[in-house]
């Protein structure tokens, strides 16, 4: 009976598939622990290293608070795990492409670890950015707003979620030209279908800056400007691709 035998080997093809997908959330998360452990262990330096972006547009008389009893480890232990969450990413992006690679021709493989290596760098490259030009902007004028005896006291819990909400903003929002030509890479769209839709990114770039930031100007408009110019970049890339798709052949073998 064939037909019972497609379907036999179907289901034996999706187990197989799901015991493959829950090994690579497992290593995932192991990886995750272990990088916790470590950042743990080193916490208070790493606590200093977040808290330096704001303390030094701090004013005399000016000071983060903490606002709860158990928040003095709670912000620790938050600190390990936003670190930990940023330095495993290399991880659970490799894993992913691990998960799909059988899946792939050997000159889409070829084509796939340039481009998961470019993700972990343009990764890095949006929290480095977020860190070192967006948060000296975003404190510097919220630090220089004096109310007349009303020090500036950040409650540091809100602080650390406002940082860690945009540095994983602008880590995600530099996957553009990865997503960009992803998209081509896919048969999904065309770079000439992308270059028609200039006017409508422009404008959904400061809306996702809008909803992925604080509500203020500054932060929105350094998330919206990267985003768009890093489409344009997605647009050449996915053009160059195209290009080298065109003159080579498709192989017939994975």
């Amino acid at each position: 009976m064939p037909d019972a035998q497609d379907k036999t080997e179907g289901a034996m093809a999706l187990l197989e598939h799901l015991d493959e997908l829950r090994s690579r959330l497992m290593r995932v998360v192991l990886s995750y622990i272990v990088v916790l452990g470590a950042c743990w262990a080193v916490s208070k330096p790493i606590l200093e290293f977040l808290l330096r972006p704001i303390e030094e547009n701090l004013f005399e008389g000016d000071a983060i608070v903490f606002i709860h009893l158990t928040e003095p480890f709670m912000i620790y232990l938050k600190a390990s795990a936003v670190a930990a969450l940023f330095i495993a990413m290399p991880v659970v992006l490799y894993q992913v492409w691990a998960f799909v690679a059988p899946g792939l021709y050997k000159k889409e493989k070829h084509f796939a670890f340039p481009l998961l290596a470019s993700s972990i760098l343009l990764f890095y490259t949006g929290i480095a950015f977020a860190y070192y030009v967006v948060f000296p902007l975003i404190f510097g004028f919220f630090g220089s707003i004096e109310i007349d005896g009303a020090p500036w006291t950040p409650d540091i819990a809100s602080y650390l979620d406002f940082i860690t909400s945009i540095v994983l903003a602008f880590g995600i929002a530099f996957e553009v030209p990865i997503a960009t030509l992803l998209l081509v890479w896919a048969g999904l769209t065309t770079p000439e279908t992308l270059g028609k839709a200039r006017p409508y990114v422009f404008l959904g770039a400061f809306v996702v800056g809008m909803l992925l930031t604080p509500p203020d100007v500054i932060s929105q408009t350094l998330l919206a400007v990267p985003v768009y110019l890093l489409y344009e970049a997605g647009i050449v890339m996915s053009r160059m691709f195209a290009k080298k798709n065109e003159k080579e052949p498709e192989p017939s073998e994975k």
